[in-house]
């Protein structure tokens, strides 16, 4: 007996665009019955064929990495059959396109509880896309409890990697070569800390902005939070002379300038810029642009800033602009005010054509918050956190990215047991693409984190 309505499954993986190297979209099928059949063929090779008492379907992560690579390419049908009172009910079929394009085997990102009152429980933890193995790399339950963030990579590199701790440990790590070192980037000169690193693609240098930063809690509006700052600059280190230099983009200090962003061929810097706030500011009239800064990084000279977006003119603010490594692409997060698009539910994602700077609305883009997002090495897979989900606890969804920059209908990161998001309340934070380990051991991490910081020195540009 066939039913003319598709039947739901959870999560929603029907037409969706996937890497033929991804691990199984487990799911659950939310229709009462007895028993549950499923059929997954392509138009190549064997089907795939699984039976469930209770609408859930775990794959088998060697049929269904064999039926991907055998139709990388082409798509894969779905066809799924509920009993139900002795009787089998056929529902419409559905379909995945799986791409020839690799998405980077790892992903990384940062586990923490959705709220802002404790530092409990934090990690930033390495999760392989082609299975469901997960593995901490940094747990904050080994250095005192003290917050771990901002992770970065260079080019998707774990020879080159960061984060940043905050507390009586603090400090900027560096992993080179598999050895950690503890870097005070802190220093009389600079009135802020260095924070929201990227990586210069040579190695040789990590732009970071210099915040600080208030929280407003609210009491009456539907949103808790809003983080702001009173001040921001941008400061680039480098890393083999261990010295800290101020972007020199605002020298008499109209501006807060935040979220740099290199281009691939490391000749542009990127940023978002906003006018200096007032002493009675209001947080909601804070709208940032963005903005680009030519670089010579042979001499280390900054030409003048231009405009790239006006987003204020549209009444609007952009946040974490992230350029693709062929250089097509930038994309962003724009919303109302501000520039902590996290907290803010009507932050969405749009995308710029780098030669014509022309703007356009992603696809990929819910009722929800859309943010921190992230490109794979090949430039054809867009990572991003969403709050569709509950609007409260931020999940990685996955977008292929066409050569004209069009985002396709997302999928959530695919977990072993499909109703994992049901019931996992923390929030995932800051996804970035990776193609190589991180492997430090809690001892390593302990030993560096209870060492004195070598001291960065302040230079002049």
């Amino acid at each position: 007996m066939k039913n003319g309505e598709p039947v739901k499954i959870y999560p929603d993986y029907t037409e969706v665009t996937i890497p033929f190297n991804i691990a199984p979209l487990n799911f659950l099928v939310e229709a009462e019955g007895d028993a549950y059949y499923l059929f997954i063929s392509g138009e190549k090779g064997e089907a795939l064929t699984v039976s469930s008492r209770d609408g859930e379907f775990r794959l088998s992560e060697k049929k269904w990495h064999k039926l991907l690579a055998e139709n990388a390419g082409a798509r894969i049908r779905y066809q799924i059959f509920v009993e139900k009172d002795g009787k089998w009910i056929e529902y419409p079929a559905f379909n995945n396109t799986v791409s020839d394009e690799k998405v980077d085997p790892f992903l990384y990102y940062r586990l923490l509880y959705p709220g802002y009152e404790s530092w409990t429980e934090i990690s930033i933890v390495k999760r392989s896309l082609e299975s469901f193995k997960e593995k901490a790399v940094i747990e904050n339950n080994v250095v005192g409890q003290n917050c771990v963030n901002c992770h970065a990579f260079n080019n998707q590199n774990a020879d080159d990697f960061m984060f940043h701790m905050r507390g009586n440990l603090g400090g900027t790590y560096f992993v080179e070569n598999g050895d950690l070192q503890k870097i005070n980037l802190k220093i009389k000169e600079m009135q802020n800390g260095a924070v929201y690193p990227r990586w210069h693609p040579s190695g040789k240098y990590v732009a970071f902005s210099s915040n600080k930063v208030v929280q407003q809690f609210h009491s009456m509006e539907n949103k808790k939070i809003e983080v702001s700052d009173l001040n921001s600059s941008l400061v680039m280190y480098d890393v083999d002379k261990n010295e800290i230099m101020q972007v020199p983009v605002d020298p008499v200090k109209k501006y807060m300038d935040t979220y740099p962003e290199w281009s691939p061929d490391g000749r542009f810097l990127y940023f978002c810029r906003a006018a200096q706030i007032a002493e009675n500011y209001d947080y909601r009239d804070i709208k940032y642009d963005l903005y680009r800064v030519a670089f010579d990084p042979v001499q280390q000279k900054f030409s003048e800033p231009e405009m790239v977006f006006d987003a204020a003119a549209l009444g609007k603010s952009v946040s974490f602009p992230r350029v693709s490594p062929d250089g097509n692409v930038l994309i962003f997060t724009l919303h109302d005010y501000g520039c902590f698009s996290i907290w803010h539910k009507e932050a969405d994602l749009y995308s710029m054509d780098m030669k014509s700077l022309q703007v356009e609305k992603c696809g990929n883009n819910s009722d929800f918050t859309e943010s921190y997002h992230s490109w794979s090495t090949n430039s054809k897979w867009l990572v991003f956190s969403s709050k569709r989900g509950d609007g409260l606890s931020a999940r990685p969804y996955i977008s292929f990215v066409d050569e004209n920059g069009v985002t396709s209908k997302p999928f959530v990161l695919p977990q072993e047991d499909p109703g994992f998001y049901r019931d996992f309340v923390k929030t995932f934070n800051i996804p970035e693409f990776a193609k190589t380990d991180v492997d430090l051991t809690p001892g390593e991490i302990r030993r560096a984190a209870n060492q004195e910081g070598v001291q960065a020195k302040w230079t002049k540009n």
